[in-house]
């Protein structure tokens, strides 16, 4: 597996502010807890962007990332409410 990388002040902030930060992000993909995985649909702003889409205790969350030969580069982490309807029939 590639090395996951962040920007850790990011990573502070969206712990405060959401709850859920970079590290508990990892820890999710290696339980492999991804529900899907796909080209980010506006390639024209975000090039060679990708969306992970995690199950974290019944949620889910977007992962924005890009990924070269040496690593994959987490952008943020957005809970949404209509992937959770998607992956989980809108359980909470």
């Amino acid at each position: 597996m590639k090395h996951i990388n962040w920007n850790t002040e990011k990573s502070l902030q969206l712990k405060e502010s959401r709850g859920i930060c970079f590290e508990d992000v990892v820890y999710y993909i290696e339980k492999n807890d991804i529900l899907d995985d796909y080209s980010h649909p506006n390639q024209k702003k975000y090039p060679e962007q990708r969306i992970m889409i995690l199950g974290i205790d019944n949620y889910a969350y977007l992962v924005p990332y890009v990924e070269d030969a040496e690593e994959i580069f987490l952008k943020t982490i957005i809970p949404s409410r209509k992937a959770t309807d998607i992956y989980f029939g809108g359980k909470k």
